[in-house]
Order: C-alpha cells, then sequence, then structure tokens
C-alpha cells in the first residue's frame, strides 16, 4: 500500500514538490494539501489535469490548522512541509505537532526538487522576504542585458487565485491584467516588465523551464520569500537584510540558501549599525566560507518628498515584507522619517475586512498598512481602508504604484529602493567570472 502523505504548503513550493517528487511515484499517496500565509487559498482543489492520472478527482486543499485532524482522519503516514519564512522555531512546532499526531515529518532537498536547466541559471534567493532579493534580480538583469545577454526571468510560482494556468507569460503590462494578477504578483512582474524584462510563472516549472529556455542564453530566477530555488544554479547569489541580523542563521530555508550560495548581497547597510553588518558577515563566513560578500546600500528614492514634511502621512507597505516576512515596517516607514513627516498615523482603526484580521493574525506589524491584495475582495478592502484614514498624504512604499488599481482619495507619493553595490567585489566582478563576457 502507498504511503499516505499530506503537504504543508502556500501555493508554490508545495505544488513543486507533488509535481517532481510524489505525482508518478506508486510508493506514495497525496491525500492532502495545507495552506498557510496566504488569505483564501484554502478550500480549493488542486486540479485533475494537474494532478496526473492517479488523481481523478484532483486533490483538495484544507486550512494548515485542520492538520491533527486530518492526520487522523485520513490515516497519514507522512507529512511534508512545503513552504518558506519560517524561523527555525516555527518549523519544530510544526514538526512536533505532526509527530505528536502519529505521522512523520519530512523536508525535501534540492537533490529531490530542483530540475536540470538545459541552459545556465542565476538564481537569486533570499535569507527572509523583504531583504531586497527583487531588486538584486533586477540589478542582474541589467548587467546581463548592458552586455548583451539574452536572458528570461522565471519567477517563483504565486497561484494564488485561479488553478488554470500552467505556464504564464508575461511580456507586458497588459498580461498582468490578461492573466487576472493580484497585487502581489503585479509587486513582482511589474517593475521586470517596465524595465522588457520577460517573465515566466505558473504552476508546472518543469513546463515553465521549457517555455523560458527557448530563446534566452541564461534564466534568471527570481525567488519567492526566501525559499531555495526549483532549478539547479550556475550561480546562486543570497540576499541578506542588515536591518535583519542573525536571521541569516535563524530562519528556515534562509539559511540553506546561505549555505549553498556562491555570494551574498547584504543590502540596507546604510540605514544599519556597523555592528550588525559585521554579525551578519561574521555568520555568513561560519555558514559558508567560500561564498562572497557583496555590501550594498538600497537608497530610498521619494518621488514628491514635500507631500511628506510636515505632513500626517498614512505609510502603505510591501504585503509579505510586514506580514509573514516578520518587519514590523519597511521602506515607506523609513522614507517617511528621513523626509520629516509631521505624524505617521496607525492605520488600524480605520482598517476593514480581512485588513482588520491581518492585523489580529500578525501583531507585530508597526503604524503601517500591509499592501494586502489577494483577490477583488481583499483590494476593495484595502482602498476602503485607505480612503477611511484621517490624514494628508498617503506614502505608498510597494513596488508598484497602488494607485493604477485603486481609486486613491488623496495625495500620495510613491517610494522605492535603487540598489547600489558599494565597494569589490560586486554584482558584475561574479557574473563576470562565471559567465566570462566581455567587459
Amino acid at each position: 500500500m502507498p504511503r499516505k502523505v499530506i503537504i504543508m504548503g502556500a501555493a508554490g513550493r508545495d505544488f513543486h514538490n507533488f509535481n517532481v517528487y510524489f505525482r508518478d511515484s506508486p510508493e506514495y499517496e497525496v491525500v492532502a494539501f495545507t495552506a498557510a500565509q496566504i488569505p483564501g487559498i484554502e478550500g480549493r482543489v488542486y486540479p485533475p489535469e494537474l494532478a496526473g492520472p492517479r488523481y481523478p478527482e484532483g486533490i483538495p486543499i484544507y486550512p494548515e490548522d485542520m492538520l491533527p485532524e486530518l492526520i487522523r482522519e485520513k490515516g497519514v503516514d507522512l507529512v511534508v512541509l512545503a513552504y518558506s519564512d519560517l524561523t527555525h522555531e516555527e518549523v519544530m512546532h510544526k514538526a512536533s505537532a505532526v509527530l505528536a499526531a502519529g505521522a512523520d515529518f519530512m523536508l525535501l532537498g534540492p537533490n529531490s526538487t530542483m530540475l536540470k536547466p538545459p541552459i545556465p541559471v542565476i538564481a537569486v534567493t533570499a535569507v527572509r522576504t523583504g531583504a531586497g532579493k527583487s531588486m538584486v534580480a533586477r540589478r542582474v538583469a541589467q548587467i546581463l542585458r548592458q552586455h548583451g545577454v539574452r536572458f528570461n526571468v522565471v519567477r517563483h510560482p504565486m497561484p494564488y487565485g485561479s488553478l488554470k494556468h500552467v505556464v504564464q507569460e508575461f511580456k507586458s503590462l497588459e498580461d498582468l491584467d490578461r492573466y487576472e494578477c493580484t497585487i502581489e504578483e503585479r509587486e513582482e512582474y511589474e517593475p521586470h516588465l517596465e524595465m522588457g524584462n520577460k517573465v515566466y510563472a505558473g504552476i508546472d516549472y518543469a513546463k515553465v523551464l521549457e517555455a523560458a529556455s527557448k530563446d534566452a542564453d541564461v534564466i534568471i530566477w527570481d525567488g519567492g520569500n526566501n525559499d531555495m530555488p526549483f532549478y539547479k544554479p550556475t550561480l546562486m547569489i543570497t540576499v541578506a537584510d542588515a536591518l535583519r541580523p542573525g536571521q541569516e542563521a535563524d530562519a528556515f530555508p534562509g539559511e540553506v540558501n546561505v549555505r549553498m550560495a556562491d555570494a551574498v548581497v547584504i543590502t540596507k547597510i546604510e540605514d544599519a549599525e556597523p555592528s550588525n553588518v559585521r554579525k551578519i558577515e561574521e555568520n555568513i563566513r561560519r555558514l559558508n566560507s567560500k561564498a562572497l560578500i557583496i555590501r550594498a546600500t538600497s537608497r530610498i528614492h521619494v518621488t514628491n518628498p514635500e507631500l511628506i514634511r510636515g505632513k500626517r502621512v498614512l505609510v502603505v507597505e510591501d504585503g509579505p515584507t510586514v506580514t509573514h516576512g516578520g518587519m514590523s515596517f519597511s521602506l515607506g516607514f523609513i522614507a517617511a522619517k528621513e523626509h520629516g513627516a509631521k505624524e505617521i498615523i496607525d492605520p488600524r482603526p480605520y482598517a476593514v475586512g480581512s485588513i482588520k484580521e491581518t492585523y489580529q493574525k500578525y501583531k507585530h506589524i508597526g503604524p503601517v498598512l500591509p499592501a494586502m491584495g489577494y483577490g477583488k475582495r481583499q483590494i476593495r478592502e484595502l482602498e476602503e481602508t485607505i480612503n477611511n484614514a484621517e490624514c494628508d498624504t498617503i506614502i505608498l512604499g510597494t513596488p508598484i504604484n497602488l494607485a493604477k488599481l485603486i481609486k486613491i482619495n488623496k495625495p500620495y507619493t510613491k517610494v522605492r529602493y535603487e540598489l547600489k553595490e558599494t565597494g569589490r567585489p560586486n554584482l558584475e566582478d561574479i557574473l563576470q567570472k562565471t559567465f566570462q563576457f566581455p567587459l
């Protein structure tokens, strides 16, 4: 009899692990997925056309808090943890709950889950969400373009809505509407598209790899959260956040990414205590003495700083960074302080619906508003929360211009990070060493 399996996930790594390890194996029968971190992704079914002929009815997706009950009711033998942005302590709490319910607990590693690409892959990963990973991936893309290297970007999956898109190809901003992308998806794809980069995503990453390899010499893997790459990298770059020292050794699978890295980029050093930067460097050298360490500033650029100085402001931050990423604030809050805001108002009194529930779930969040938008209803609730706020200015600290998606009834200013490496080695040095393109 095959062993009965539940895969714990968050609509990404869980589906990939199933596709590459469990789907065609007669030794296992996956009886359920569980879902966490992302609101509204449970209650769906992983469809039969993706699950394969062994699963003619598909595979149900349940909330993670039902896990002990599901283990007992379905006679589960094995539970596989398949999502990221966790502390080591959180991983073992989840393992303890599984063991107490009677099942075995498993983590799948690179040899079991990384696909072998036909062309070189530059993987950009992170210690934790919000470290500046996408900013580094865009810098890598800029360098490759300057040297005439053909590349495509493959983004870690975010199938938060429909599970019908096996492969997605984004060539223009119009494709974001065609695929009905959430705010979280737009935050990752839109900056690449504005640079002229073609982006691939989807659910079945073997088929995504096939599509993305056809007209490129190199693939840039733009990772999600702090997950490991799905493709075996030729060059692996891990991003650490100077404002969160210690997480390079305390986060899962962030520590794995540090140990596997060819280079580690430490971002935001201009806002960090020098002692914290030194601590991060010491941890990197202890975990991976061969990795090159690249220091970088993450300069904040504000489109209309005059809308901040002396004003009462509402700060809207990137959602994942200040929810499961664990930060209490991000660049919007820093910009408000740097540019002399009179007051940063607390959004909680104005929050409605699922936005209000987000504060109840993530109690560490500071006086900022996470840009939650995992569906049309939540986007409406985000809009209502912003427009309820009694303030002078809205600071948009998200990677996209939210004003294109929602109607904002107050003046707003956009904030973004600009990466700049300091000293040598830098990203161009390591790319040149790896790929030997002419300088």
